[in-house]
């Protein structure tokens, strides 16, 4: 049997910590579109420059500096605006000093890998844990021009991590950059501008428990009013009192708006949010808030019902159901999805499969959906694919994260837990144990369904390997249902099988040995042979 790497334990997946929902701001007066692009305008040109001083701070950032940029932005807005501001830009240098330390990890990666590539002979045969070396001398020459590329680019993020330097975009270097493909974007330059300018305004407040309705500087009635808290420059322009501007729209949350109205109603903190879809040409709120953190059940209660296996493609969840001794229930199920087309297209596409895999798990009356902790930040590289470019594609285009973040929050409201397993090896054993003796002239399995039966039943904490019963003493029944296991702790009973019989003399071991000489007597070679059952050591549990 091969090395296999130790597998991870199973665990059940935190639920959500956070709800966010959105309405869409109706019937606004050309004043009020007006007043808010003033007020975003106003406030997105406060934080760029909040944003640019906290980058010049670097690692000398302390609470000295941070209180000091906050008493600057007070004078031109207040202090709550400066509060909300300065937090908003914190978390967008930790955000991008995350993705700095990931970007030096992934080059790090493909350094290692062309290395390794380089220092073999040309044409040398590559193995499952390693590439071979390059097939001419030609590309020998131009991966050692990338090597020594990469190596420029490690060391200079080395260089900015060590000083705390970090590199921001407000409003997205994606954007950013289309300024320069307007043609293939389909953008006109006003198009373009209008949409990035929308995205450098600030129109957002943290949440105050506590204060009114939560809210101090941008507040929802119960009745849906909404107004906002003007910085100090454009107090000229308010409708009401307190510097305070009345929109002419409500809102009205039909997601979740009981739970927002029991909030509001307590004074409890509610975040909010304005913003405009420039596209559509229509401004919505977002309203959002922090949940208690809840304590998740244990995984011998999510065992308890039996799991739904799920194996996650790249254009459909292969869905299995198994009881809680983990045999397969019923049929296959396939939840197809389309990752074509713009951000919006494949989030509800993904949204709309999630959708239909917890309806049809509540109807199978599960608790938990056993899925598999995918990550495929490592396994994308183009140093570690080389040619293998649709592969490459294929896995960058499938969302994990968003994926994993959708599923649990959709669970949770149903009451299913989710559970994680270590996805090595599911589908090549899934396959080899499952897909076969499951395929009937009425039900076609793929290795995709197999596979979520080897995820169902990780999940449940049984090997993938199926149970398989010795032979009787003859053909008779009166052996009974017996079958040769292996407990949970044996090494290796998760891996291939060897032959556990060998239908060898008494006398003479597996190794075609004998123990001792054979008789001299004829009479022996004329008696029954007596035969004994040789049972290999990795056998396995059910």
């Amino acid at each position: 049997m091969g090395d296999f790497r130790e597998l991870a334990a199973s665990f059940v997946v935190p639920g959500p910590c956070g709800v966010a929902v959105r309405d869409r701001l109706k019937h606004l007066t050309p004043q009020d579109e007006r007043v808010l692009r003033a007020v975003g305008e106003h406030q997105g040109a406060l934080a760029s420059r909040d944003l640019k001083a906290r980058c010049a701070d670097g690692l000398e950032h302390g609470a000295d500096t941070w209180a000091a940029r906050k008493r600057d932005l007070t004078k031109e807005s207040s202090s709550r605006i400066a509060g909300a501001i300065t937090k908003a830009t914190h978390d967008q240098w930790a955000l991008a000093r995350r993705c700095q330390a990931a970007h030096i990890q992934n080059l790090a990666a493909g350094i290692k890998t062309l290395r390794h590539r380089l220092s073999l002979p040309l044409g040398a045969p590559g193995t499952k844990r390693a590439a071979g070396g390059y097939r001419s001398k030609n590309e020998w020459f131009r991966k050692s021009r990338r090597l020594a590329a990469l190596e420029d680019r490690h060391t200079a993020a080395g260089r900015d991590w060590q000083t705390g330097r970090v590199r921001v975009v407000r409003g997205g270097k994606r954007l950013l950059n289309t300024r320069h493909h307007l043609a293939q974007a389909r953008l006109t330059e006003g198009q373009w501008r209008e949409r990035w300018e929308a995205e450098l305004w600030f129109l957002a407040a943290d949440g105050e428990s506590g204060k009114r309705f939560g809210n101090e500087t941008i507040r929802v009635t119960p009745d849906g009013e909404v107004s906002v808290r003007l910085p100090a420059p454009l107090a000229h322009l308010a409708n009401a009192r307190h510097g305070r501007y009345v929109l002419a729209s409500t809102v009205a949350f039909a997601h979740r708006g009981a739970e927002w109205a029991d909030r509001i109603a307590a004074n409890r903190a509610v975040a909010y949010r304005i913003h405009l879809d420039t596209v559509r040409g229509r401004w919505y709120l977002t309203a959002s808030w922090q949940r208690p953190v809840v304590k998740t059940i244990p995984l011998e209660t999510a065992r308890a019902r039996g799991m739904v296996g799920v194996d996650t493609n790249a254009d459909h969840f292969a869905a299995y159901r198994l009881d809680r001794h983990g045999n397969p229930v019923g049929e296959p199920h396939r939840f197809g999805y389309d990752l074509s087309g713009t951000a919006g297209h494949r989030d509800a596409q993904i949204r709309h499969a999630l959708t239909r895999l917890i309806n049809w798990a509540r109807c199978a009356g599960v608790a938990a959906i056993g899925i598999e902790d995918l990550d495929f930040t490592a396994e994308k590289t183009r140093e570690k694919h080389a040619r293998r470019k649709r592969f490459r594609q294929l896995i960058s285009g499938m969302p994990t994260g968003k994926l994993k973040a959708r599923l649990v929050s959709m669970a949770a409201e149903h009451g299913l837990s989710i559970v994680a397993v270590d996805p090595a090896y599911t589908s090549m054993w899934g396959a080899q144990h499952w897909q076969k003796p499951l395929t009937t002239p009425h039900r076609k399995m793929s290795r995709h369904d197999a596979a979520g039966i080897a995820i169902g039943r990780r999940a449940l904490g049984h090997p993938i390997r199926r149970r398989t019963a010795p032979p009787p003493h003859d053909r008779s029944d009166r052996a009974g249902h017996r079958t040769a296991q292996a407990g949970p702790g044996t090494r290796g009973r998760e891996g291939t099988r060897p032959p556990t019989t060998d239908h060898a003399p008494g006398d003479v071991q597996p190794n075609g040995t004998r123990k001792r000489e054979p008789s001299a007597s004829n009479t022996v070679r004329d008696a029954p042979r007596t035969h004994r059952w040789v049972q290999g050591s990795l056998m396995h549990t059910g």
